[in-house]
């Protein structure tokens, strides 16, 4: 009988290589133009201003500036990026006022206003 068992080949030992995706730069940092802000597969982020989309669903930047992310729907994201000094790129995203319930005043009773 043998005491060490036979080296058979194994199936396994096969792998491909990562495909690197997300979000490449993120909010608030200044880019020059041409580069990649997000690699995805279909649109999860969707271009904004001065942002393109490339055939394998990549976003770059057109110009030079900040970028920002935006909610423009309720479940859509896009990015955008602005010149250095356009307020738009500081501003704080908007928010829709949220309707406020306006109470009555209690009457005044008739007696105490004869009175």
């Amino acid at each position: 009988m043998a005491h060490k068992k036979g080296q058979g080949s194994t199936r396994n030992g096969r792998d491909s290589n990562s495909q690197r995706r997300g979000v490449k730069v993120y909010g608030g940092q200044n880019i020059p133009a041409g580069s990649i802000l997000v690699r995805q597969v279909g649109t999860v982020v969707h271009p904004g201003k001065n942002v393109k989309l490339g055939r394998d669903y990549t976003l770059y930047a057109t110009i030079s500036g900040i970028v920002k992310y935006e909610r423009y729907s309720k479940d859509r994201k896009r990015v955008s990026v602005y010149p250095e000094g356009d307020p738009a790129a500081t501003a704080a995203p908007a928010t829709r006022a949220k309707a406020v319930k306006q109470v009555k005043a209690p009457k005044a009773k008739a007696a105490e206003a004869k009175s």
